[in-house]
């Protein structure tokens, strides 16, 4: 089963990918250059050039899996009691949310009409900048007047997110559009 971005596991699962195609990618190109090596008896032939060239990709999926590499995934059983307490909220978990000055990991994110509440646990994680960037996102896709709020303590997090999901409860109009619509505004800018 494919892990897609805002899943939980998304991380590791990126992680676990990059790794792999690294390692192959650079296999490649060792593969190359030793049979042009041993074809040719020398270095300077076709196969050393396109060995040279596989470098380039190879050296892109190293930097990627290097940029994801410092970030975990939410740990299971906050992601379970996420789940129990906001089962009527849309949620996206695992983001790696990048802006042009800092990179900002975020665990969760539940949304309940044009109100987001993210939980951020990694302590370089800005929670004004990172709910000022998400909600410039928004209003470059034209999604006004969203109020977000990003917690690095994860209690008043689920708190935040039961009474949302408390109030979707009692007064639920269908949201599930611009919902998911803002889901996927905030997954666009995350790794």
């Amino acid at each position: 089963m494919k892990i897609e971005k805002g899943q939980p596991g998304y991380i590791k699962a990126q992680k676990q990918k990059l790794l792999m195609f690294t390692i192959a990618e650079f296999a490649i190109v060792v593969a190359l250059l030793l049979l042009g090596y041993f074809q040719t008896g020398t270095k300077l032939n076709l196969l050393t050039a396109v060995a040279v060239l596989g470098c380039l990709p190879a050296s892109k999926m190293l930097v990627e899996f290097i940029a994801i590499a410092p970030y975990k995934a939410i740990d299971s059983e906050k992601y379970k009691e996420t789940e129990e307490k906001a089962t009527l909220l849309t949620t996206a978990y695992d983001m790696v949310i990048t802006s042009k000055e800092k990179i900002m990991p975020v665990d969760a994110v539940v949304i309940s009409g044009n109100t987001i509440c993210g939980y951020a646990s990694n302590p370089k994680t800005d929670e004004a900048k990172a709910a000022m960037h998400i909600k410039e996102t928004l209003r470059q896709n034209h999604i006004e007047k969203a109020a977000v709020k990003i917690f690095s303590d994860y209690v008043a997090f689920i708190t935040r997110a039961e009474g949302m999901n408390s109030i979707a409860a009692i007064d639920r109009p269908d949201n599930k559009d611009l919902e998911q619509r803002i889901r996927s505004a905030i997954l666009s800018t995350s790794m």
